[in-house]
């Protein structure tokens, strides 16, 4: 075994006017993400209790777009959706449509160790929260003055709004009249920067795990699922890796890009940062995303094809090293 490693992610497509107090805002809370995992990992807590942890903390400060903070519905609203994914035996649990549940991530563990399913979704999830007790608040929670102002711009754009942390100002190019280069499914987006948020880890036994969490897109059609609780397509952790994405949800559906990179390592015996580099190269079509990734054998590496991912990493022999672009 290689030692344990960690990395953290919250979100690929970032705006490249991004102001420099937001940069550092972000740099500061990876920061401190990592350096929760790590302390974490050196007590020897297991790979599965470390990526709970630290996305609990993701989702608690509203900078990125996950439980406080998460982008609203076009009715306003926020419906959250999570993944966990423990490598030891590939055991998994996911949630989607979540409302009022405060950490969403730790509804999704509750779904992997204490119910007989894989995936709760909506009113299912919500009532299974409540026998759980997991602590529950007002949807207005997770709402904040910042995705209340994106929200407007997305509607007077006509267009789903993939970055909500773009400032309110100097965004012409968003107008409904504005052609995009840019395509979801064939139809025409005016800003692409999506926020999730993810970690990885490889405790100190090489055992992979995975979670990510997201609010989804601004002004998202009420009942639309990305890739973050799809097992294989946003988190996957096998005995080989562990892997987080972020991006463009329908592009890594449909190339399933976390089970593939187990994959390409498991059958083309490529390393972990080959299988990185390949799966962002070859399996995302004209789509946009980045990911985060473990192996069993202590290494971390990340990848993705847009102009940045916020993104954190770091290894038991000392390395440690936060980004942006």
């Amino acid at each position: 075994m290689g030692g344990w490693a960690i990395a953290v992610h919250g979100g690929a497509g970032v705006d490249p006017n991004l102001p420099a107090e937001r940069q550092k805002q972000a740099k500061q809370l990876l920061t401190r993400c990592l350096n929760i995992g790590i302390s974490a990992l050196r007590s020897s807590l297991p790979a599965i209790d470390v990526v709970e942890l630290v996305v609990r903390e993701l989702e608690s400060d509203p900078l990125f777009n996950s439980g406080r903070g998460s982008a609203l519905t076009a009715n306003g609203t926020v419906e959250m959706e999570a993944s966990i994914m423990d490598g030891d035996g590939r055991r998994c649990g996911a949630v989607s449509g979540i409302s009022t549940v405060k950490n969403p991530i730790s509804l999704a563990r509750l779904v992997m160790d204490k119910s007989p399913h894989s995936y709760l979704g909506f009113s299912g999830a919500e009532e299974f929260a409540k026998q759980q007790g997991v602590e529950m608040v007002d949807n207005e929670y997770f709402i904040t003055e910042d995705n209340i102002g994106m929200l407007k711009l997305a509607k007077e754009a006509n267009t789903i709004l993939f970055d909500y942390r773009i400032p309110l100002t100097g965004l012409d190019s968003c107008a409904s009249s504005v052609e995009s280069p840019i395509r979801m499914n064939g139809l025409p987006i005016s800003v692409y920067a999506p926020e999730t948020v993810g970690c990885v880890v490889v405790d100190g036994q090489g055992r992979c795990a995975a979670a990510t969490s997201t609010g989804g897109l601004m002004n998202k059609m009420t009942g639309r699922i990305g890739d973050s609780p799809l097992i294989g397509a946003g988190t996957y952790a096998g005995e080989l890796c562990g892997v987080s994405c972020t991006g463009e949800g329908e592009a890594i559906i449909r190339g399933t890009l976390a089970r593939d990179v187990a994959a390409v390592m498991e059958y083309k015996e490529l390393g972990l940062q080959e299988a990185v580099d390949f799966v962002i190269k070859k399996r995302l079509d004209n789509g946009f995303a980045g990911l985060i990734a473990v192996s069993n054998k202590g290494e971390v590496a990340y990848g993705f094809n847009c102009n940045g991912m916020f993104r954190g990493c770091a290894t038991e022999d000392g390395f440690m090293d936060v980004g942006i672009w």
